[in-house]
């Protein structure tokens, strides 16, 4: 990964206007800061969410608080537990998230 030269910055994720993005079922909260290329959030899933869609782009995943499922659209599932994180990259494996209890993300992508 390259960087472009950007100063450094914090970012408060309480200040970002949350957007919900609905599942099949339950919904995310994304909280979303962008840096050239980067997108950069904070994603709350609400327990039982189920995406709507297989995604085909590339993150970086760590697990904040709770657990997600990971399918891939091959059929196997990953567990990621708080603590632990997923990377992808882009157009590598079809895949989409599940949280039976809801969990907390820091997603870079």
């Amino acid at each position: 990964m390259n960087l472009s030269p950007f100063p450094f910055s914090i970012t408060d994720f309480s200040s970002i206007e949350a957007v919900m993005h609905k599942g099949i079922t339950g919904h995310a909260e994304w909280r979303v800061f962008h840096k050239d290329d980067l997108r950069i959030r904070l994603v709350v899933y609400s327990p039982n969410y189920l995406a709507d869609h297989w995604c085909n782009k590339g993150h970086v995943i760590f697990c904040v608080e709770g657990e997600m499922e990971t399918e891939l659209q091959g059929g196997t599932k990953h567990l990621l537990k708080k603590g632990m994180v997923y990377t992808v990259g882009d157009n590598s494996d079809l895949h989409r998230s599940f949280s039976k209890d809801g969990c907390t993300l820091f997603i870079v992508d």
